[in-house]
């Protein structure tokens, strides 16, 4: 992008508040729902400072503009963010975020202003108790980049459809059932849902409003007699309206969402998700309307599988595997033919073979190519303006870390595998079978039912740490069935908060990534997908119930980037075994060039 446009955009902005007589303003990565991926409308920050990460805020005063992301993006953004007059604020334990920044740098009866629509009750409420003690005033009732931003996308208008019927373990009807009985538990008369993935898991539907999550833009409010859905009424067929009637459902406007919620009285009490419903969504609801902020009933819900729908994520990650097989076997011989290829041909090869298994809607996020020093970007994304070729001299070797997934109808697939180009060094060997060590011990991991997910982060991080290294992001991550690949609320990360919502159940699915990243070098990340289920125990046990993880993602780990002195029996075994359940998964779905590629790097170690 221009660096000359995003100085004009500040300056734009700028004069916006000078205009409305406010100090300073807040521009987060977020829309009405709170989403991790939005849709263009709504990638303010994005338009604004030509950051292309998934997460990050920026700050404009008159005399400072800052954006403040974490260490994943620490590389990517100071690259992007040089000329354009933005400093990038590094997000780690001991600075200050975006919010203490603001508390300490401005001076009392000052003014902040966030657009409410996409700004969490969660998020408001640590704004007003850091600049409540400063006399800061926060406005968030106007949206100042309406004045700025003339060329703004439209919404998006992407048709909805019905989640194939042969992959539906449960009726619209009995998941409503079910979020009723969250809401009586509760005690709550109405219920308003904003997240996207809550909604589609909900009522059985997808759509493609967002890019590599099959949700779409709507809002849901449930009473004990009746679920309204705020959608544009553009995106629903006939016979999808129908069949939302039939399941106990009526149609409004998108936008009307406001006023409905503007007609609740005193005796009504709604629950909601303080961190996944935006103030702006709120705006007319009266003072004397009671709150219930808690967890949605549906995101537990949604979270645990149904032994039918761990069969056909079983399934999807079967073609998955094969398709990986088909990816590698070509890839290799294409390298090995002397052939010149880039981080692009990879993304473009991933979707070329994934596209052909059946079921395929799209990839599940934008893959992560890349080679030597860019995979050492957790977060890395290869453009046509920006990428690497996979060039080694004569003698010497690299690696390449390849983050990718899929969308199929029967499942979300999510995998991280690094590959050696050239002549790899002892040191990859050494860095990558520590990664490996680490994965192996929560693949491996016993633990109580129940138990905070962040607490056994340290499980796999433990190999890591005893040889003094570590990585910045998290373990793992809920996966969903058909919907986003990042789905709470179990979350394998000590930073994160371990409250009793975070509890591991059966039948939830999590990834298992940890990574080592050596910056201006290499990065190393293993990847796979894990079912939570219960320990088989022969006789009962006085300690209660306990958990472990099946895993189920199918595809070779690269057993030449191993030096297995390092690797203890039962890390071996560990393996051996593994790979001996992937050929035995897959053998049957590829055949020529691929067989033999899979045949090749499942041998035992």
């Amino acid at each position: 992008m221009n660096k000359q446009n995003i100085h004009d955009r500040i300056d734009n902005l700028r004069q916006a508040l000078v205009e409305q007589d406010l100090t300073a303003i807040i521009v987060p990565s977020a829309d009405p729902h709170l989403s991790e991926y939005l849709p263009e409308y709504w990638q303010a920050r994005q338009w604004l400072t030509g950051f292309t990460g998934s997460v990050g805020t920026l700050v404009v005063t008159a005399d400072f503009a800052g954006l403040w992301t974490d260490s994943r993006y620490w590389v990517h953004a100071a690259d992007q963010l040089e000329g354009t007059g933005i400093s990038l604020e590094k997000l780690a334990p001991g600075q200050p975020n975006h919010i203490v920044w603001l508390a300490g740098h401005l001076q009392e009866g000052d003014s902040v202003t966030v657009d409410g629509n996409v700004l969490s009750i969660a998020e408001q409420d640590k704004l007003l108790n850091a600049f409540d003690a400063n006399d800061i005033t926060l406005i968030t009732d106007r949206d100042v980049l309406d004045d700025v931003w003339a060329d703004r996308p439209a919404l998006p208008t992407a048709k909805l459809y019905v989640h194939n019927a042969q992959f539906v373990a449960q009726s619209v009807t009995s998941k409503l059932a079910a979020v009723r009985e969250g809401m009586k538990e509760a005690g709550a008369t109405h219920h308003l849902l904003s997240s996207l993935d809550d909604i589609a898991w909900l009522t059985n539907l997808r759509g493609a409003d967002i890019d590599y999550n099959p949700i779409f833009l709507s809002h849901l409010l449930i009473s004990s007699d009746n679920a309204t859905l705020f959608i544009d009424n553009n995106k629903i067929s006939s016979e999808i309206e129908q069949g939302l009637k039939d399941s106990g459902f009526t149609l409004a406007d998108y936008n009307a969402v406001q006023d409905a919620l503007g007609a609740l009285t005193p005796e009504d009490l709604l629950l909601l998700d303080p961190s996944k419903v935006a103030i702006g969504t709120l705006s007319k609801i009266a003072d004397d309307v009671g709150f219930i902020e808690q967890m949605a009933p549906s995101s537990l819900l949604k979270s645990v599988k149904s032994d039918a729908d761990i069969d056909h994520v079983r399934e999807a990650m079967r073609q998955d595997g094969a398709a990986l097989c088909e990816f590698f076997a070509d890839f290799e011989q294409r390298l090995a033919d002397g052939e010149r290829l880039s981080e692009l041909d990879v993304d473009s090869m991933l979707i070329a073979v994934r596209s052909q298994q059946p079921h395929y809607v799209s990839p599940s996020f934008p893959t992560i190519a890349g080679f030597n020093d860019n995979g050492a970007l957790p977060h890395y994304r290869a453009t046509p303006e920006k990428f690497s070729y996979l060039d080694v001299a004569e003698g010497e070797g690299g690696l390449l870390l390849i983050d990718s997934g899929a969308q199929y109808q029967n499942g979300t697939t999510d995998i991280t595998r690094v590959v050696g180009i050239g002549q790899v060094s002892d040191a990859h060997k050494r860095d990558f079978s520590t990664v490996l060590k680490a994965h192996v011990a929560l693949a491996r991991a016993n633990f109580p039912d129940g138990i905070a997910s962040p607490l056994i982060d340290a499980i796999c991080r433990a190999p890591l740490w005893q040889a003094q290294m570590d990585y910045g992001h998290g373990t793992g991550h809920g996966v969903g069935f058909f919907l986003n690949v990042h789905e709470g609320p179990q979350v394998i990360a000590y930073s994160a908060s371990t409250p009793k919502e975070r509890a591991m159940k059966a039948g939830m699915i999590s990834s298992n990534e940890p990574g080592l990243y050596r910056e201006g070098k290499y990065g190393i990340r293993i990847e796979n997908l894990m079912v939570n289920k219960r320990v088989a125990q022969p006789t009962e046990t006085d300690f209660g119930d306990f958990l472990n993880f099946e895993t189920v993602t199918y595809c070779p780990i690269d057993t030449r980037l191993i030096e297995k002195s390092l690797l203890s029996d039962v890390e071996v075994d560990w393996l051996n075994n593994y790979h001996k359940q992937v050929y035995a998964e897959l053998n049957s779905r590829v055949k020529g060039a691929a067989l033999e590629w899979l045949t090749e790097r499942t041998k035992a170690i």
